[in-house]
């Protein structure tokens, strides 16, 4: 599958590896992967985030990522869900930080693959990368570029999904996005490396 990756796409992945290791996290994750698309310049994802807005508000992302990994990552969905069980997992969260530290119920999810340079990418991150090769084939692409795994990304149900939805780059939006930077005739990345 990494041989129909764009230049930019095995950036991203990369990029996600280098995330991992600066955080001293044990395995890449979709987090990672969203950290690495806020690094591009000049590509499809990158123009898309632009034109949403989402680029300018990376502090905001990256709080709201550093926000749900504090819940282990539960979705806000989730957290509402047991919230009307009369579950108040903000403190859960407060007392588990309390007796065993900032961030504990972080943890490591399973591991399931070696990226280059001894990164692993956890469950979650390579269905990602599978389903940006789905995304990519239902556009009739023959590549995957960094718009693929941005649209996974968003596709995916979960924390990174609401994040993003939270700074209006749905699906759709992102979609939206991304066709109108193909009509504009902004430069795709088609190429494979």
């Amino acid at each position: 599958m990494f041989e129909r990756f764009t230049e930019a796409a095995r950036t991203v992945v990369k990029g996600a590896v280098g995330h991992a290791e600066r955080a001293g996290a044990g395995s890449v994750t979709e987090e990672h992967l969203l950290l690495a698309l806020l690094d591009l310049e000049g590509t499809p994802s990158a123009a898309a985030l632009d034109r949403l807005g989402v680029a300018a508000r990376r502090d905001q992302v990256v709080a709201a990522l550093a926000e749900a990994a504090r819940r282990a990552g539960l979705t806000r969905a989730d957290a509402e869900a047991l919230a009307g069980l009369g579950i108040d997992v903000a403190e859960i969260v407060s007392r588990v930080e309390a007796v065993h530290g900032t961030g504990a119920l972080r943890g490591d999810r399973r591991v399931r693959r070696r990226l280059g340079g001894g990164g692993r990418l956890t469950t979650e991150a390579k269905g990602v990368l599978e389903r940006s090769l789905r995304v990519a084939l239902g556009r009739g692409d023959r590549y995957i570029g960094d718009e693929h795994l941005l649209l996974a990304l968003a596709a995916r149900p979960g924390p990174v999904a609401d994040v993003l939805a939270e700074q209006g780059a749905t699906y759709g939006a992102l979609e939206r996005a991304l066709a109108k930077g193909a009509e504009g005739g902004e430069p795709g990345e088609g190429a494979v490396a």
